[in-house]
């Protein structure tokens, strides 16, 4: 790809950004003047959304390829397993990356920086948010944290070859960085699972903070826009719309091992019954809000949904308290399910009365849930925080 090319690939992606919303003319300059590729590593895993497949590039073996996916608005994982992972096959888990384009300025247009404002970015990764904030506020006004030594040397090494000088931490962002509060804005870009009370404490009355939030029932999250309150003791906002991040890592969730649940007598052995709920209604496709709100209504609990073989699918529940354990079985051309729980709690009467709670509001989307976030603890709420439940 010549240069030529290769900015043509940029303003294409731009001007898809724009169209969309993501993109609004305040952070148009950064965007231009911040390159992505800039901050990529030679060898990274793009995500190709016409294969759904995770994709290895070298930017010295295929720089044309390397290019293409630089400037498209993909995903790409630039660290596997925590920094032990080596050679181009994917790894285990990924543990850093470069989030979609459309997303970063998602997120920062709801982010709303005005002029002057301090910003505490939480999780550096390769850099790219850090610096498109530091064009557009100013070195002094940003501080980056980033808990992974490596990965936040590679950024500062990246900042400083482009000119730029903001603060970068190494350090747990969930512990917020106190020697450069107040803060008026504070972005995370990983997931989190608890948003912590000290970002609160280190930020102004007034002061915005964006991060993706979820629960442990699924990978998915939803960016939760929140305002800390005039007397600065809780934040409270709606949610903007669906994502899936990387998790923060102290609050990564164990895989969860099927025989300690289940036990030597197999699924057999809970109570079986049936449900009308069938497969189209509960197994509903990436980022549909149904897996998110029965997170919010079904606590200390993880789905998990097998892929569909000869006409059959089993979506299990498992307790994270306890030993509790559901599974629904869906087969084709039957009405409904069939079940089998077993445990101090009854994993499957909980997920199906909240499907029937959601269904009962209208099947509201991800826009009119919100949060709360006090010392004490983050509840949620539809439509009005004054209604709301703790998660």
């Amino acid at each position: 790809m010549s240069q030529n090319e290769g900015r043509d690939a940029l303003s294409e992606l731009g001007s898809r950004l724009v169209k969309s919303g993501a993109l609004v003319p305040d952070w148009a300059p950064a965007f231009a003047a911040v390159p992505r590729s800039a901050f990529l590593p030679d060898l990274m895993w793009a995500y190709d959304m016409d294969t759904r497949q995770t994709v290895a590039v070298d930017q010295f073996t295929d720089p044309n390829v390397w290019q293409g996916y630089a400037s498209a608005d993909v995903p790409i994982v630039t660290q596997w397993d925590d920094g032990k992972h080596q050679g181009p096959k994917p790894g285990m888990l990924s543990t850093s990356s470069a989030s979609m384009p459309s997303v970063v300025f998602s997120m920062l247009r709801d982010l709303d920086v005005q002029p002057g404002n301090r910003v505490l970015d939480i999780g550096t990764g390769t850099g790219w948010t850090t610096a498109l904030l530091a064009h557009r506020l100013g070195d002094v006004n940003v501080t980056s944290i980033e808990v992974d030594p490596n990965v936040a040397d590679h950024a500062r090494t990246a900042l400083t070859r482009l000119g730029a000088a903001p603060t970068v931490v190494t350090g747990d962002g969930f512990n917020g960085h106190p020697p450069g509060a107040p803060y008026d804005r504070i972005m995370a870009t990983c997931g989190l699972r608890r948003i912590p009370h000290a970002w609160i404490e280190q930020a102004r009355p007034g002061a915005v903070i964006v991060s993706p939030w979820g629960t442990h029932f699924s990978n998915q999250d939803a960016v939760a826009r929140l305002v800390v309150a005039a007397d600065g003791e809780a934040a409270v906002g709606a949610f903007t719309g669906p994502v899936e991040f990387m998790k923060l890592r102290a609050q990564r969730l164990p895989p969860v091992t099927h025989a300690e649940y289940v036990g030597e007598h197999g699924i057999r052995s809970g109570l079986e019954s049936d449900t009308m709920v069938t497969e189209s209604q509960w197994c509903r496709g990436s980022f549909d809000p149904l897996e998110f709100v029965l997170g919010l209504r079904v606590r200390d609990c993880v789905q998990v949904m097998t892929a569909k073989s000869d006409g059959v699918r089993s979506v299990w529940l498992y307790g994270l308290k306890d030993r509790s354990w559901a599974c629904v079985m869906f087969v084709d051309g039957r009405n409904g399910g069939h079940v089998w729980q077993s445990g101090p709690r009854q994993l499957w009467d909980e997920a199906e009365t909240a499907y029937q709670w959601w269904a009962g509001k209208g099947k509201p989307g991800y826009e009119r849930f919100g949060l709360t976030v006090t010392a004490e603890g983050q509840s949620a709420w539809v439509d009005d925080p004054s209604d709301s439940w703790p998660v």
